[in-house]
């Protein structure tokens, strides 16, 4: 490991306790986190692995954009722009094929190597080589291992050059390079860790690319460098002081994995924790109680929704996929489980989206449920399943959904697991039914219709494994309409084709999409400049302070 063991080198995990025993006879009754530091409550348990290549959870988006640096990144005063991090400025060519980056000169990693042209171009060369899940991101412009050392290159020390096969609107390429895949890694460091492969027919390359040492490692430039990751207990960062722009203004953060909301807002009112980010509405009501406490919230372009596996023959009949979206009762979920944290939204473009489909056409209505069930010849029901990551607001949505499919004779098993075991069960398509989030990749159309509309291959080895395609949704024709939308330059016809497309969706999807979510957090009056932004990759810590 890179450093000694965490007990002996996180003592600031443990402070609001230890200062808890120090305070004198007559002080408050609560801990204090220590004036450097800030501590979040946060579920963290969706997190499996640190390596940007790899990683596609939205806690480790969090963390990977407080500690790596990419070429451009989301211009959080205009979100439909992307401004320079890395780079100072860029061309695209007359062709529309090649993106030429000049990066900011002086530039250090945490380790203290300079940032080159090269270490961009051997991070897409590992992301592409690695073909893990985000892989797709760099991927769908024409890369592959074969070719992405020419067509991502370094022409000098400052140069980086990007080549794609289409000429794309230049706005969606750049937002695809706003991904936690494109971020930036420091390859010296990195090659220092790589570990021996023998090449085989599903990995040609003799080496992992230092996948396994990032599993945990870290090798960034952000405004935060990762000391530690403890699964299921702990992220720790440090203010990384040769980061390029502002330094962070607190020494330290730490995310301590906790999934309860009432924990987080009992730690929160005793002071053991700074922000509580994973509260429900009735502990957010309690919070606004609190004279020593304030929220503050922001729309994420994530929504949550439900799907059917089409492997399962019962979930693939038609009726079937739209009982289900008539068997979710919106309005009590909008009013109770959601209330605050959440908005009823049933198109998979969220709110502020080019083409967003602002309809909500499904209500609660169990009779028409069973006339579709009696149509697809279930009329008495059926047994099925569903992977629930333990915590809220999945826990309560399941058991508000297992509570209306039940009127309809439908006989639903709720399977608990944390985040990791519930993904890596979705991701090999196992599943009968599951319930999750899906956050956009990068701000444009294309992050959530291509993995709601699109699925090139539908076989078990298919290497673009969209939600579609997790749900085993072969849609030949929406694929081809999906393709189609990305490559259309104007604007007002290339929404109509989304929203087209997101009107066949709610007709005749295995998805129901049931909300938007809307972030919430609590925290400490004492705390200036915490903000949230629209995507975890953009809730920066850095600007934070302590009064």
């Amino acid at each position: 490991m890179m450093m000694e063991k965490f007990a002996l080198r996180s003592r600031f995990l443990l402070a609001g306790a230890a200062m808890s025993a120090l305070l004198l006879a007559g002080a408050p009754a609560f801990a204090v986190t220590p004036a450097d530091t800030l501590v979040e409550g946060f579920a963290i348990d969706d997190i499996i692995t640190m390596d940007p290549g790899e990683a596609f959870e939205l806690s480790t988006a969090e963390v990977t954009g407080n500690t790596y640096d990419l070429l451009v990144r989301l211009d959080l005063s205009d979100t439909s722009k992307v401004k320079g991090d890395l780079a100072e400025s860029w061309s695209v060519s007359d062709d529309g094929l090649t993106y030429t980056f000049k990066l900011k000169p002086g530039l250090k990693f945490a380790s203290g190597n300079p940032i080159t042209a090269a270490d961009v171009a051997y991070s897409f060369e590992r992301a592409i080589k690695l073909d893990k899940s985000p892989a797709f991101i760099i991927g769908q412009f024409g890369i592959d291992g074969g070719n992405v050392t020419e067509k991502a290159k370094a022409v000098d020390d400052t140069t980086f050059q990007f080549t794609v096969d289409k000429a794309y609107a230049p706005s969606f390429v750049l937002n695809c390079l706003s991904a936690t895949v494109a971020s930036v890694v420091d390859a010296k460091l990195v090659k220092e860790h790589v570990a021996a492969v023998t090449p085989s027919a599903d990995y040609k390359w003799d080496n992992d690319f230092g996948n396994a040492w990032l599993k945990t490692g870290y090798a960034g430039s952000g405004a935060f460098k990762m000391r530690e990751w403890r699964a299921n207990e702990a992220v720790v960062l440090e203010r990384n002081d040769n980061y390029y722009g502002e330094k962070a203004k607190l020494a330290r953060v730490i995310y301590r994995n906790m999934k309860e909301s009432s924990g987080q807002r009992l730690a929160l009112e005793a002071g053991d924790i700074d922000v509580a980010r994973n509260l429900e509405p009735n502990d957010l009501d309690a919070i606004a109680k609190n004279a020593d406490l304030t929220t503050t919230s922001a729309p994420k372009g994530t929504v949550f929704y439900i799907s059917l596996n089409q492997k399962n023959p019962n979930l693939a009949k038609p009726e079937v996929r739209q009982a289900f979206k008539y068997l979710v009762d919106y309005d009590a979920l909008g009013s109770t489980i959601l209330k605050g944290i959440g908005e009823i939204h049933q198109t998979f473009l969220p709110k502020g989206v080019l083409g967003e489909l602002d309809e909500n056409p499904f209500k609660f209505d169990v009779a028409k449920a069973k006339e579709l069930l009696a149509k697809a010849g279930l009329a008495d029901g059926f047994s099925v399943t569903m992977d629930v990551r333990t915590g809220q607001p999945t826990t309560g949505m399941a058991e508000s959904i297992q509570q209306t499919l039940g009127q309809a004779g439908i006989k639903l098993e709720i399977i608990p697991g944390d985040g990791k075991q519930t993904l890596t069960k979705y991701r090999a398509r196992n599943h009968d039914i599951y319930i999750g989030q899906w956050g956009q990749d990068y701000f444009d159309p294309n992050s959530n219709a291509q993995t709601f509309a699109s699925n090139p291959d539908n076989s078990d080895e298919g290497k673009t494994k969209t939600l579609a395609w997790r749900n085993a949704w072969d849609i030949p024709d929406l694929t081809k309409q999906t393709e189609a939308a990305l490559l259309e330059k104007d604007a007002a016809k290339r929404a109509a084709m989304y929203q087209d497309l997101e009107k066949k969706i709610l007709d005749t999807s295995p998805f129901v999409i049931i909300h938007q979510q809307l972030e919430v957090a609590g925290l400490r009056k004492n705390l200036k400049g915490f903000a949230l932004g629209p995507s975890f990759d953009t809730n920066f810590v850095g600007p934070v302070s302590k009064e």
